[in-house]
C-alpha cells in the first residue's frame, strides 16, 4: 500500500508545489505505515523520476499514452483513475493548484469517490480528520472523511518542501492504461508566452502598493525598489479597481497568492482578501502612515512613515 502523489509538471518541468505535495504525502504515509509513490503522466514526464525519488518516492509509476501529448484535465484525470484502479493506493495526493484540483476532481468523479481540496493538515483514523481552507483561505474548516481511497489536495504553501535527498533512487514502472478517445477532447494545442522571467507567484521579493500610493505614477518608487531587490511589484484590489495597475499584478483572494521571502506592503490597509493572498510570505514589512492599519498590526516589521520618503531611502541604501 502507498500514498500516491500525482506530480504536476509542465512539459517535463516539475511544479514547485508538487514538492510540497510530496512532503504532505510523507506525513500521511508515516501515520499509515506505508510508503510514498509517484505518478507521472505524459511522455515528457519521464525525466522527473530522480526528482521524485529525491523527495521520498520509492516507486515511480509512469503513464504515457498517445493521447497524452500535453495537459488535458479529462485525460489526466482519467489516467489518475486508471492508475488508482491498478495500484489501489491508500490515498491519492496532489498539489492544490488550479490544475491539481482540476485533475483530482475528474479522477474522483470517475472513481465515484469523494475529493477534499486544499487540506492544511490530515490525521488518519477510521474516519480521516482534516483541516482545510475554505472561502478563498479566509477561514479553516474541520472535516471528517469516510472513504475507501481518500483523494486529497494540499493547500498552496501549507507545508514547506523538504530538501532533496542526494543519491536517492526509485523503481520506475510503466503503467499500461487505455483511455477512451473522448478523454482527449480537451488538450493544450498551442501556447502564447505572456510573461517571462520572475513572476508575481514565484518572485523572492514582492513590493506591493495599495490605495496609499495615490496614483499609477506613484508606483515608480515601488518599481525602483523591486528592481534593486530582484523582485516584482504587486498591488491591492483597490489599485486595480482604480485602473492604476493591471489585474495580473493583484495580490489577494481574487488575485495571485504569493509566498516570497519578503513582502513589502506599502500603503496597504490589509483587508482580509489581501491578507489571504499575502500571508504565506516568509516575512512581511509594512510601510504605512497608520500604525493601526491591519497590515501593520499583522506584519513582522513595520515602518510608520510616508512611503515616498521611506522607499527611496531603502533603494539608495541597498
Amino acid at each position: 500500500m502507498s500514498v500516491l502523489v500525482v506530480v504536476e509538471h509542465d512539459r517535463g518541468r516539475m511544479a514547485d508545489s508538487s514538492l510540497e505535495a510530496f512532503e504532505f504525502a510523507g506525513g500521511i504515509a508515516s501515520q499509515l505505515g506505508v510508503r510514498v509513490e509517484a505518478l507521472l503522466i505524459g511522455a515528457d514526464a519521464a525525466g522527473l523520476a530522480d526528482q521524485c525519488a529525491a523527495h521520498g518516492a520509492v516507486t515511480v509509476h509512469h503513464v504515457a499514452t498517445e493521447s497524452l501529448t500535453d495537459y488535458g484535465p479529462d485525460a489526466h484525470g482519467g489516467a489518475v483513475a486508471a492508475a488508482a484502479g491498478l495500484l489501489s493506493p491508500s490515498a491519492i495526493v496532489a498539489t492544490g493548484s488550479d490544475r491539481g484540483n482540476e485533475v483530482l476532481a475528474y479522477a474522483a468523479a470517475e472513481l465515484d469517490l469523494p475529493f477534499v481540496a486544499n487540506c492544511l493538515e490530515v490525521k488518519t483514523a477510521d474516519d480521516w480528520e482534516m483541516t482545510r481552507t475554505q472561502w478563498g483561505g479566509s477561514l479553516n474548516e474541520e472535516a471528517r472523511l469516510a472513504s475507501s481511497m481518500p483523494i486529497l489536495s494540499v493547500a498552496p504553501h501549507a507545508v514547506e518542501a523538504a530538501r532533496p535527498v542526494a543519491g536517492a533512487t526509485a523503481t520506475v514502472q510503466v503503467l499500461d492504461v487505455t483511455l477512451p478517445e473522448s478523454s482527449a477532447a480537451t488538450l493544450i494545442r498551442d501556447r502564447i508566452v505572456m510573461t517571462e522571467g520572475v513572476t508575481l507567484a514565484t518572485a523572492p521579493v514582492v513590493v506591493g502598493g495599495g490605495r496609499g500610493v495615490g496614483s499609477a505614477e506613484g508606483f515608480a518608487v515601488l518599481e525602483a525598489l523591486a528592481a534593486k531587490l530582484g523582485g516584482v511589484v504587486g498591488c491591492s484590489r483597490a489599485v486595480t479597481n482604480n485602473g492604476w495597475r493591471p489585474h495580473s499584478d493583484q495580490v489577494g483572494q481574487t488575485g495571485t497568492r504569493i509566498a516570497p521571502q519578503l513582502y513589502i506592503a506599502c500603503g496597504i490597509s490589509g483587508a482580509i482578501q489581501h491578507w489571504v493572498g499575502a500571508k504565506a510570505a516568509k516575512k512581511i514589512l509594512a510601510v504605512n502612515t497608520d500604525p493601526a492599519a491591519n497590515m501593520v498590526v499583522k506584519a513582522d516589521y513595520a515602518i510608520i512613515g510616508d512611503l515616498f520618503d521611506v522607499l527611496p531611502a531603502i533603494t539608495d541604501a541597498t
